[in-house]
């Protein structure tokens, strides 16, 4: 692992790193807030997955996380969006697919199966690394996202219940299998068997009997992908009776960019401190 940048804030400090990483084939970048409390010990990761378009730096430098993480004793980890390279395949002139648009799946498809494997990227090799490297108590973990991130944030909640105490999003995918900009993502990454899609698919997920015991979205009307992309009353149908207990919030008046994140953070970070035993 090496050291990209080191800045104190609040009392801890946020630093943005770089590895080798196997599963995705290249270089990736990363960034972890540790909290001041981490001087007397380990403290609860929680892990931030980013939308379309992004990389670890659009949370670290517009989603204000740090003031409340450093209260509350909260180590966040904040992954990139895809692989990135010379050497990784993209389609430059799609911004729904490619680098920045990874979907935390495990790629199928010969042409993208070699790097695009950010699922295991970001449940088990990066997991690896940030408990080796830092002073994180990787048994209070929580997870969240935002859009595409937010669509990772719930399906790896779901298929690691016993992994993860807390999971929560702004904005997820909640139905990448039917939604127009995922469904040909999945096509290019996984295949043509749409079978093999539920496995990314929160709805799908709980439909066939995976469960995680709450979610908190929030989850803005004038949301601009709201009704096309987004659709978070889908993933309210398929909770009903399952035993999941889902807080949607519709926040009115709010669109999908980081002014509407930004705002709701504070919110979600107490949430996950709660179930996260933190202060």
């Amino acid at each position: 692992m090496k050291t990209v940048s080191t800045a104190k804030s609040h009392g801890g400090v946020q630093g943005v790193y770089s590895h080798a990483s196997e599963e995705c084939a290249c270089d990736m970048t990363f960034a972890v807030f540790v909290p001041p409390q981490a001087k007397d010990g380990p403290c609860p990761v929680l892990w931030y997955l980013s939308g379309l378009t992004c990389t670890h730096a659009n949370v670290m430098d517009k989603g204000e996380y740090r003031r409340l993480a450093a209260d509350l004793g909260l180590i966040v980890v904040c992954p990139d969006t895809s692989p990135r390279g010379e050497d990784v395949p993209d389609e430059p002139d799609n911004w729904q697919f490619g680098k920045g648009a990874g979907f935390y799946v495990d790629a199928t498809q010969a042409r993208f199966a070699k790097n695009y494997r950010m699922y295991s990227y970001v449940t088990r090799e990066l997991p690896a690394l940030i408990a080796k490297e830092f002073p994180a108590d990787m048994a209070r973990q929580g997870i969240f996202g935002h859009s595409m991130g937010g669509h990772g944030a719930l399906t790896i909640a779901l298929k690691h219940p016993d992994r993860f105490r807390s999971a929560s999003a702004f904005a997820p995918i909640v139905q990448p299998s039917t939604a127009g900009w995922s469904k040909p993502a999945l096509e290019k990454y996984l295949g043509p068997d749409e079978a093999a899609w539920r496995a990314y698919d929160a709805c799908a997920l709980v439909e066939d009997g995976a469960r995680f015991p709450e979610f908190l979205i929030d989850q803005g009307t004038a949301d601009g992908f709201l009704d096309e992309g987004l659709r978070p009353w889908l993933f309210e149908d398929a909770c009903k009776g399952t035993g999941i207990a889902l807080t949607l919030a519709m926040r009115e008046g709010y669109d999908h960019s980081y002014f509407f994140i930004s705002t709701f953070m504070d919110d979600h970070l107490r949430w996950h401190a709660q179930r996260l035993g933190a202060r």
